[in-house]
């Protein structure tokens, strides 16, 4: 007993003299050392021989399978109820795509990044944190995952009911035009890349290593609000893979009219996004004087 309580009372006084949280990086100089990591190459053919890399890719579609089979789900059941007040409605949709990105990211981050997204895989790779081998091998395992998981929801609720409640496709909504989805897009997609760099940047956990900080939460979050502000906007995108696999499934004009918009839109807010936070975030001193 003696034991336990003297480990208790070492783990307790650990860290005695701790800061308010938010202010370590002006008080402190005492913090984890940092070192910024290298640049990820722009090819790197050693990875098409690693088990990892195509361990990374599997774990890619897997997510994105079981991120549409549940979103789309959602989405459907929504639409099969008459009164949207007798169903978990817009706000259940929204906690539908941030939840699935919270576990699915949770779960994934130590194999693959947990991207899940062509447009976060696309943020990082311009900021130099993977290479482009990986990046397209990324992309292409995110499509086929989507493709897949809302295949296997068309597969649950037939091809009239699916055809006839649009798939859950993503088009810009009556009473917008196109220039206001290409804005939600772009504004959605910064909103979710730039909070996956603020909640992964190694520099920050370095500084603030007290505060403990679980990635995932903040990025799902952020899904979660986005969703609420445009699904009356564009049905939200901010995920190719996600748009490209629904419009496929559902194959009509009403899926292909506006989808570059869901393509272009998300690739133009992670590049604002990655081009902010290394020239602004990643421009602030670890330790000031």
């Amino acid at each position: 007993m003696e034991g336990k309580e003297q480990d208790v009372s070492l783990g307790a006084n650990k860290f005695s003299e701790r800061q308010p949280i938010g202010t370590a990086a002006q008080s402190q100089d005492d913090g984890k050392d940092y070192q910024e990591p290298p640049a990820a190459p722009l090819f790197e053919p050693s990875e098409l021989t690693s088990w990892s890399f195509y361990r990374a890719g599997i774990a890619e579609f897997v997510a994105t399978f079981l991120f549409l089979y549940i979103t789309i789900l959602t989405v459907m059941g929504v639409n099969r109820s008459a009164s949207k007040c007798a169903t978990v409605g817009i706000q259940g949709i929204a906690w539908a795509f941030g939840g699935m990105i919270f576990a699915l990211v949770y779960c994934t981050a130590g194999i693959s990044g947990g991207h899940i997204n062509p447009a976060v895989t696309f943020g990082l790779f311009l900021a130099r944190k993977l290479s482009l081998t990986r990046a397209l091998f990324y992309m292409v395992m995110q499509v086929l995952g989507a493709i897949v998981g809302a295949g296997v929801v068309k597969g649950f609720e037939g091809k009239t009911f699916f055809g006839q409640h649009n798939g859950g496709a993503n088009f810009v909504a009556p009473g917008y035009t196109k220039g206001d989805g290409l804005g939600a897009e772009i504004v959605g997609t910064f909103i979710l890349v730039y909070t996956v760099f603020s909640a992964t940047d190694a520099k920050r956990n370095a500084r603030d290593s007290h505060v403990p900080i679980l990635a995932p939460l903040p990025i799902g979050f952020a899904v979660f609000l986005v969703h609420l502000a445009t699904i009356p906007i564009t049905g939200t995108g901010i995920n190719p893979a996600r748009s490209l696999g629904a419009a496929i499934i559902f194959n009509k004009d009403l899926g292909w009219d506006d989808h570059w918009i869901f393509w272009v839109g998300p690739f133009v807010g992670a590049a604002l996004a990655a081009l902010y936070h290394q020239v602004v975030i990643r421009a602030i001193p670890f330790k000031s004087n």
